[in-house]
């Protein structure tokens, strides 16, 4: 019974340490993960095999219509912290890391000087033209306006006779009671002309482009003598982008950045997506302008077929307000002045070190040419994102009809995205990059489609091939155009006229000098750059 009770003990004391250094060996596996996956950076990396669960079945219903912005994500295991792109590993805080802002912070405030409005001579009523950023830019413009020819501002028209025939009202895209409560200080707002001016006379004025405080103050101002009511028959670009008087350019950024933001209803829809991109991880929003109107519009058609190439054609050519009908597409690419297509973004994100894990969120309509035209750079690329993927279609369905609603929704992600990158310097294009200077020059690449085509031609033709050569080339050749701060780009030397005007960089795309200024350095930071000398 003794030697019994022994054997029992020695098989317990064995147990038990074999348990012991089980736990021991447990405890060191954990410590040698931790040490090479660090807790902080796999927190960063997106989950690529999961969707919201509360979307799943809405997603799939989608992916029936919309194969290519919702592919079958495959399950290889995440890299840790080393991006594998063009044969070459990039630290992956290195790739989203944005531009150094250089202390420069958003400067608004009106001067001491600067009255609230007095009282108003008479009514401007304002006709937006174009899409939704086109008319964001020309009602900020008319706001300066009315201020500087002392009117009251009617609430301004949106265009409902565009491209997209948007039947949105201001007060559909627009938070009409903020956006006047916001300007009160500046500008007299209202919401309808009163009833007894409906019938009168009004002075009908196309404003001459890119015109001077001057043009205001005089011409138009003059106009009080014989109307009560002017009406701007058109608003982009009516205002000059420099020259005017500081408190005037203020005025324009506290418009545009501040006064109009977006109906609640789009606001918490934009929240919604930005939030549900996030849980990726960092994202990418690409605006790929690869669109059917912005193709006939530009006269761009390359890779497309004589059957696609005609119906670009025929579009243009039958637009009456595109003055532009003939153009030789083979030129307007090698000029710089096509949008990139989808093959073309694919092999430039590519080449910049992104790997395929990355999520994109693509800010665009329908893609001319659909599924096939996607191929290539869903290939590369799986995880595409759009508005019908991340939202149900309950969710969208009080937008999808409305053309300037659903690109407020793509400002809204684009504007909040970790990197933006347009492939194309379109009107969305210039608006998302100025909000996002004024922001604090969040991470924005520009691509220089000039030279990358000269890229891509010899690709295509095999005289050149993809790889480190290749991605180093592309890195060096953006590392200056990522939205680091900057002063606005003035007029192209030589040119006269309106041809001066139009060759400045416009306003919207970079607020500094005027709405941006450097933080001042404090005494000790002073101090102690003065010691470090």
């Amino acid at each position: 019974m003794h030697k019994k009770r022994l054997r029992k003990l020695g098989f317990m004391r064995r147990l038990l340490t074999c348990a012991i250094a089980l736990i021991s060996l447990v405890a060191l596996f954990s410590a040698h993960l931790h040490l090479f996956f660090p807790p902080s950076h796999v927190s960063m990396l997106p989950d690529p095999y999961k969707f919201p669960t509360q979307h799943e079945s809405q997603y799939q219903k989608l992916s029936r219509e919309r194969s290519w912005i919702q592919p079958h994500l495959s399950k290889a295991p995440l890299p840790a912290l080393k991006l594998d792109g063009a044969n070459r590993s990039l630290d992956f805080n290195k790739l989203w890391k944005p531009p150094p802002n250089r202390d420069f912070t958003p400067c608004v405030e009106p001067s001491s000087s600067y009255l609230a409005p007095q009282e108003t001579r008479g009514y401007l009523l304002v006709h937006t033209n174009g899409g939704l950023n086109q008319m964001r830019a020309g009602i900020c413009d008319m706001i300066a306006v009315a201020r500087i020819i002392n009117a009251t501002l009617v609430v301004p028209e949106l265009d409902k006779r565009s491209f997209w025939q948007d039947t949105s009202n201001f007060s559909d895209v627009f938070d009409e009671d903020y956006f006047i409560t916001a300007l009160a200080n500046d500008v007299k707002i209202i919401k309808k002309l009163p009833k007894e001016l409906m019938a009168s006379t009004r002075a009908v004025k196309h404003f001459r482009s890119w015109s001077g405080i001057d043009y205001y103050e005089q011409e138009i101002a003059s106009l009080w003598n014989d109307y009560q009511v002017i009406r701007a028959a058109k608003s982009d670009s009516r205002l000059a982008n420099n020259n005017l008087p500081p408190d005037i350019q203020k005025l324009r950024c506290r418009a545009c950045y501040e006064a109009l933001r977006f109906s609640p209803r789009i606001e918490a829809m934009g929240k919604l997506l930005v939030d549900r991109m996030r849980s990726y991880g960092p994202y990418i929003a690409l605006h790929l302008r690869y669109e059917k109107d912005m193709l006939a519009f530009s006269g761009c058609t390359h890779d497309l077929s004589i059957e696609e190439a005609n119906e670009l054609t025929a579009i243009r050519e039958n637009t009456s307000y595109w003055k532009v009908k003939d153009i030789d597409s083979t030129e307007q690419r090698a000029r710089g002045y096509c949008p990139l297509t989808p093959k073309e973004v694919g092999i430039f994100l590519r080449a910049l070190g992104f790997p395929p894990i990355t999520p994109i969120y693509i800010a665009a309509g329908e893609i001319y040419g659909g599924d096939s035209r996607m191929a290539d750079i869903t290939s590369l690329f799986p995880h595409l994102m759009k508005k019908e993927k991340l939202a149900t279609v309950e969710e969208l369905d009080p937008f999808i009809n409305h053309a300037s609603q659903m690109a407020a929704l793509d400002y809204i992600v684009s504007v909040e995205s970790d990197i933006f990158i347009p492939t194309y310097s379109g009107n969305m294009a210039r608006a998302v990059e100025g909000h996002r200077r004024f922001l604090g020059h969040r991470k924005t690449i520009s691509p220089d489609r000039k030279l990358l085509v000269r890229f891509f031609d010899k690709i295509a033709n095999g005289t050149m091939k993809e790889g480190k050569k290749l991605s180093s080339r592309i890195i060096e050749m953006h590392k200056r155009r990522q939205g680091s701060p900057r002063k606005r780009k003035g007029p192209i030397s030589g040119t006269k006229g309106t041809d001066r005007f139009r060759s400045e960089e416009a306003f919207y795309v970079n607020p500094l000098p005027d709405c941006l200024c450097q933080k001042e350095s404090t005494e000790n930071e002073t101090n102690i750059t003065a010691v470090l000398k």
